[in-house]
């Protein structure tokens, strides 16, 4: 049996004040005491990175990717990091990606995965060449609601999928954020930064991953229609689109960043032959199991509940009561990298949960194409190219 240890961990962004994304993976990167922060480039200004990385305690810093994974691909294998976490605007996320798997090093990389397709494609053949594992930052895949209703439709609770609706109202975009000096807004709405989709991109692709993760299907052809409410903008804010699926059955994917009052209220509903469940991030601890003539039947979250699989259980922290929520569903995807690496590396180790790889992540950037296109088309039925 291979000696365990924690793994070593590398970050690429997530340094600067305006980046909101760093923080949580490094809570959760730390959260189960099985992985440390260990190389660093922080920020895109040299000087500014190597200072980032001194304040938040990185054992090693460098001022820029380039440099991190030259200097760590040296290493021994004993001591240069085992994965790295991708936090930076969507533009740079297939450069960084890109180098990481030439130098051997895993990857868990923000979504969306690239701004382009190819690009997307590429990671897929280096990944497959590498055979390293990459996972991609769906966080909400991590919740572990979520990932039982996975395993309920794959038991067939639901029978058959008719249907399926995914959602994701925002509001933080009603009005032009950017011109405020926010950041976060001045590069989702700029399309060399983002990608061609702003709000489909962002939230979209959440959505839509729910189909492919918990449904087990793909959207195979789309009819779209993107939409910039906000004056001036040059991205869409708002996301609408119907998908013919995999299996024949349909798909509502609904996103907007524009639904004043709406807080990450995203959601799903996946509707069988023989029942329907459904989940929802405003009560994110439960999940609803729906069959004709019978009560409804919901499941709570909680370590001591007997009906999560083992599949989950290595994933389940806390007793009933007690809320698992962002922190935890990121610390669970990190998990995930986590025991891929570990039974690599000869550790008797759970068999990690399937959680968004590089091949989804590709699959994301499959659909938002399809949906630009559409869209561009006044909303004509567009083929989505499949990934698998």
């Amino acid at each position: 049996m291979a000696e365990q240890r924690k793994l070593r961990v590398g970050m690429v962004g997530g340094g600067g004040p305006a980046n909101f994304f760093g923080a949580p993976h490094r809570r959760a990167i730390l959260m189960d005491n099985s992985a440390e922060l260990t190389a660093g480039a922080l920020r895109s200004d040299p000087q500014g990175s190597l200072e980032a990385a001194r304040e938040l305690f990185f054992t090693r810093g460098y001022p820029d990717y380039q440099t991190m994974f030259r200097e760590e691909g040296n290493l021994p294998a004993q001591e240069r990091i085992d994965y790295v976490t991708i936090v930076t605007p969507n533009d740079s996320h297939y450069p960084i990606a890109k180098a990481a798997l030439e130098t051997g090093i895993a990857v868990l990389c923000e979504k969306p995965l690239t701004i382009t397709l190819d690009e997307s494609l590429d990671l897929v053949r280096l990944a497959r060449q590498t055979n390293l594992p990459f996972t991609v930052a769906y966080s909400y895949t991590g919740l572990p609601m979520v990932m039982l209703a996975r395993e309920l439709v794959r038991q067939e609770e639901v029978g058959n999928i008719r249907k399926v609706e995914a959602w994701y109202p925002q509001g933080w975009l009603a009005g032009r954020t950017e011109d405020e000096g926010v950041q976060q807004a001045q590069w989702r709405v700029d399309p060399s930064r983002a990608g061609a989709s702003g709000c489909g991109g962002d939230i979209g692709t959440h959505a839509y991953e729910f189909i492919r993760f918990v449904a087990g299907l793909s959207a195979v052809q789309v009819q779209a229609r993107l939409h910039t409410f906000a004056p001036g903008r040059r991205l869409d804010d708002d996301f609408t689109v119907l998908a013919r699926l995999s299996n024949d059955g349909i798909a509502t994917i609904a996103a907007s960043q524009v639904t004043i009052g709406a807080q990450n209220d995203n959601g799903f509903r996946v509707i069988g032959d023989k029942g329907t469940v459904e989940w929802t991030m405003l009560d994110h601890m439960s999940l609803r199991l729906f069959k004709s003539g019978q009560p409804v039947q919901i499941f709570r979250l909680g370590a001591e509940y007997g009906y999560f699989p083992a599949s989950i259980a290595p994933y389940l922290r806390l007793p009933s009561g007690h809320p698992e929520g962002f922190h935890e569903a990121l610390a669970n995807l990190h998990k995930t990298i986590q025991l891929q690496i570990r039974r690599r590396n000869g550790e008797h180790v759970p068999e990690p949960f399937p959680h968004p790889d590089v091949i989804d992540g590709a699959a994301g950037m499959a659909f938002i194409e399809a949906a630009v296109r559409s869209s561009e088309n006044d909303g004509a039925w567009t083929d989505v190219q499949p990934v698998e």
